[in-house]
């Protein structure tokens, strides 16, 4: 019980409890210094919750609470259903979810030969910029976007080339600045000063918005979402980036947000109350070596 009374053990033996994890992959998911995540796996091991292996340089672990006594487990599967909600086990699955999934690639890579070999020969002799331009020319060439928090611009300066106009907005004057300065030769960004909750744009003026790590800022977030379905026209789509709910206050404070992040049935349930249909609600996995919470994309049709 001693050794399931720390917070950090019970987020580690969920981790193992099913596969084997080295200790620099459970630093990365759990996104502790290295000396602490071996700290309390020494603990779990010395109490009999896990076992190590060494293969080649690397100790790796794995829980046992499947072969402890029945007290034990029975132990363990009520402290498993009461961290389930856990916002910081959430998190866990899904950096888990990416490091398993990039061992899957690295042993289908080692079976594809020279299939492998393409995609390394592509990147070297064309890049990988092609790809994202590829996708920006489905945008219709007419289409008006709005760039909503709009921040130093850098969304709005690559989707302008590809369609009629970009108008962002940002209550930063300082952001705005920054954003002037990086569209100077873009005829077709028009930036404006406002806030999401009163947005200096007309009703059905646009053919889509983003929403883009923003709606965390947001003190009113359904008063910002109804406006991004107001300025809409009929069809038109709204997509929204942003923090998968987390535990790491430190993080929202030293970034000045507002929440610790949305649920999916919460974003679902405000974007349709704003107007919109939503087509995809989607938990992303976090990209390797990132620091931040996890995030979700939601992508939405105006009625």
């Amino acid at each position: 019980m001693g050794a399931l009374a720390d917070p950090t053990r019970l987020r580690l033996l969920r981790l193992l409890d099913g596969q084997e994890l080295g200790v620099a992959e459970l630093c990365d998911i759990v996104q502790l210094p290295q000396s602490s995540v071996s700290r309390h796996l020494k603990v779990l091991a010395d109490e009999g919750w896990l076992r190590s292996r060494r293969q080649a340089t690397v100790h790796l672990y794995r829980a046992v609470t499947s072969e402890l006594d029945p007290a034990a487990q029975k132990l363990w599967l009520v402290a498993r259903e009461q961290t389930e909600t856990w916002p910081a086990v959430k998190q866990d699955q899904l950096r888990l979810s990416r490091r398993l999934a990039r061992r899957r690639q690295a042993s289908e890579a080692f079976f594809a030969g020279a299939a492998a070999q393409w995609d390394k020969l592509r990147d070297e002799l064309y890049g990988r910029a092609f790809i994202s331009q590829a996708m920006l020319a489905l945008l219709p060439d007419d289409a008006v976007v709005a760039d909503l928090g709009c921040g130093t611009g850098s969304v709005a300066a690559e989707i302008a080339p590809w369609v009629t106009k970009v108008i962002g907005v940002d209550s930063s004057v300082a952001m705005l600045k920054a954003a002037a300065k990086r569209a100077e030769q873009l005829q077709n960004v028009d930036l404006r000063r406002g806030e999401l909750s009163a947005l200096p744009l007309e009703s059905a003026s646009c053919d889509a918005a983003l929403m883009l790590l923003v709606l965390s800022y947001v003190a009113n977030p359904p008063a910002a979402l109804a406006e991004m379905a107001r300025i809409l026209k009929p069809g038109g789509r709204a997509v929204i980036v942003d923090l998968l709910p987390h535990d790491r206050d430190d993080f929202r404070q030293r970034l000045g947000q507002q929440v610790l992040g949305f649920e999916l049935g919460q974003i679902k349930a405000m974007m349709a109350q704003a107007g919109m249909t939503v087509s995809r609600a989607i938990e992303l996995a976090p990209e390797p070596d990132v620091k931040g919470p996890a995030l979700f994309l939601a992508s939405a049709r105006k009625l």
